[in-house]
């Protein structure tokens, strides 16, 4: 469920960032203030968050720092690293900038999200999850995994589009993908977005990925394109990568 999710992307946190306020909560999630008041409340009552010193920030309660419960304390404190990045990715390039996580084989999921600060804008939330091989990061990641035929077939067979699209275009569209480095969805998986997407290189187990989503019509083909190589660039930042 999504508001697992989110509340194990705000343990995350916690336990990379230490403690904080809502308004700290909320930029680094990506959650609006009342989702994330619910679910700071929540883990509050659940015994894994106190309020911390003038009672205005949170943090993680001993029971949960002491155990090391959060398995993923390194992802996590790689995730913080990489939000300031999204963040200004975002703004600089008026586009949403998601960071993915590969989630098994066939599923990935939104773990931070930087957001550009113009009025109308599109936001995706925290947790939200995809099929591997639908949008332009499944397209990616099935570039990168380079299935045989008959594999590539079973991974079309088990999509669903908002848009028509034959098996032959999508097909031709990961090929391309593994010829760019970037992948790009125009309005199949959300009708009136376009995105691009990409594996981050070297990131194996858990894989990372990137996206960046922009309104349909509002950029040419070569600003899209140009906006992939961005998004390519933005890949060598170490914070994307385990030291």
């Amino acid at each position: 469920m999504r508001s697992v999710s989110q509340a194990f992307a705000i343990l995350r946190l916690l336990a990379s960032e230490g403690a904080l306020t809502l308004t700290q909560v909320c930029r680094d999630t990506g959650l609006s203030p009342s989702s994330a008041l619910n679910l700071l409340r929540t883990l509050v009552g659940e015994g894994a968050l106190e309020r911390a010193g003038d009672a205005r920030r949170y943090r993680l309660t001993p029971a949960w720092q002491g155990a090391d419960l959060l398995s993923g304390a390194r992802m996590a404190q790689r995730i913080a690293q990489a939000q300031p990045l999204l963040t200004r990715f975002a703004q600089g390039h008026d586009t949403a900038c998601g960071l993915w996580q590969q989630i098994g084989s066939d599923r990935l999921t939104l773990v931070a999200l930087g957001e550009s600060e113009a009025t109308t804008r599109i936001h995706m939330a925290i947790g939200q999850r995809q099929p591997v091989g639908a949008g332009s990061v499944g397209r990616a990641v099935i570039a990168t995994e380079a299935p045989d035929p008959d594999e590539l077939h079973r991974r079309f067979g088990a999509l669903r589009w908002r848009r028509p699209l034959a098996f032959a275009a999508w097909a031709e569209q990961v090929a391309r993908t593994r010829q760019t480095g970037f992948g790009i969805d125009d309005g199949y998986a959300h009708p009136g977005v376009v995105s691009i997407g990409l594996v981050v290189p070297g990131t194996r187990s858990p894989r990372l990925c990137l996206s960046a989503s922009v309104f349909a019509g509002s950029r040419s083909e070569r600003e899209i394109e140009a906006l992939g190589e961005a998004l390519l660039a933005l890949t060598t930042e170490s914070a994307f990568h385990e030291s």
